[in-house]
């Protein structure tokens, strides 16, 4: 898998089922605010969340899993500097705040997974009469330096804690903001929280920032890094490890897809609505047809999401797609088990569920199951990934 090039594109995002907004994605420079007034923004670390520290490494049993070192990991960091660095994430909340003061000024707001706080400052920047931070991993302590070493200790209130454990110091907030989104959009399962705090704090009419998110699949060839990766294990310096090769092809790899590598059409999985979803939302099945636009091999699926901000005077958002700028999100790629030989016209269905682990909610569950009745290829099969 290559890196793509950052090359202006045009596609259909679907919103809500049965209706297709025409956005177009721009590349910016690092320096430059993104899309301003332009609507989306084109975009392997882990986002502004929620955390606590988890235990001491003496602590540490075999049961060890992603929640245990999820709360701890956000302490780093390397992973702030990355996310900061994300200029399509970053940039993208910034004008939102900045070109929308109306949504801000004024307001308690309330922002779930604060990291080092630059949701909080935009916001503060922006007017809000308040704004309560909440942070659970050890970042907490650096963001409350850092909203006093910029002159906002009177409008922030950062808390060290768990959204569902601390008290805030209000009622009430008029508006929540968070960057809650993890890779395949629904990893770490932070959208949770954020629905918690809406139910609990969030005022009748409130604003929730973002509002909208939409899972998106399509299907690539990828005969070069699917070697590399999976069939790799078939013979290691002589040896057969081919046992591992299962468990590899189980494990989804976020990585940067070349558009080139884009075989077929891409298609809408699910779309959410964070102001009104409830956390069951998040498990479901959807069905799929791609369309292939050209003959070729498909080695993979590949998942990513859209996010958008629709209570903005103008519609604000970003995609991580392949055809859109990158972002620390990358894409999802999900390798099948046979090699897919398909003819431009036809088509690749099935239905893909997706859920917690039952162990560990933090980590995802995906069923893939898809057939092609074409002229060269005819199959049908169900795939199991563990995102962990």
């Amino acid at each position: 898998m290559t890196k793509k090039s950052n090359q202006n594109e045009e596609e259909f995002i679907s919103f809500q089922p049965g209706q297709n907004t025409k956005i177009r994605f721009e590349d910016a420079d690092e320096d430059d605010e993104v899309a301003e007034g332009s609507g989306f923004a084109g975009e392997e670390a882990a986002q502004d969340e929620p955390m606590c520290d988890a235990a001491d490494a003496s602590e540490v049993t075999d049961d060890t899993t992603s929640a245990d070192y999820y709360f701890d990991s956000y302490s780093h960091f390397g992973i702030h500097e990355e996310m900061l660095k994300d200029v399509v994430r970053t940039k993208t909340y910034q004008n939102v705040i900045y070109q929308n003061k109306f949504l801000i000024k004024d307001k308690i707001v309330l922002d779930v997974g604060a990291g080092t706080g630059i949701l909080s400052l935009f916001c503060a920047k922006a007017g809000a009469k308040h704004v309560y931070a909440v942070e659970c991993s050890q970042m907490a302590d650096m963001a409350k330096e850092i909203v006093k070493a910029n002159g906002f200790s009177d409008v922030i209130t950062v808390l060290k804690g768990k959204i569902e454990e601390i008290e805030l110091p209000t009622p009430k907030v008029d508006v929540i903001i968070s960057e809650w989104m993890g890779y395949f959009l629904l990893f770490e399962n932070m959208l949770d929280s954020v629905l918690y705090a809406r139910n609990k704090w969030l005022v009748d009419g409130g604003v929730v920032l973002p509002d909208k998110a939409s899972l998106h699949l399509t299907a690539i060839e990828d005969s070069e890094y699917k070697e590399d990766k999976i069939e790799f294990w078939n013979s290691v310096y002589g040896f057969d490890m081919s046992c591992i090769k299962k468990k590899a092809m189980m494990e989804p790899l976020v990585d940067t897809v070349d558009q080139n590598q884009i075989v077929t059409d891409s298609r809408l999985l699910k779309t959410m609505d964070i102001s009104k979803m409830s956390s069951g939302d998040a498990s479901f099945t959807a069905p799929f047809k791609l369309v292939a636009q050209r003959n070729d091999y498909i080695h993979a699926l590949v998942a990513y999401f859209d996010v958008s901000f629709t209570m903005c005077h103008k519609l604000l958002g970003f995609s991580t797609g392949p055809k859109s700028r990158a972002t620390h999100w990358k894409q999802t790629v999900l390798y099948l088990e046979d090699v897919l030989t398909i003819c431009e016209g036809e088509t690749i269905t099935g239905s893909m569920s997706v859920s917690p682990n039952k162990k560990n909610p933090r980590d995802i569950d995906i069923k893939l199951s898809y057939s092609l009745n074409g002229q060269h290829c005819k199959i049908s099969r169900t795939q199991h990934y563990k995102m962990r």
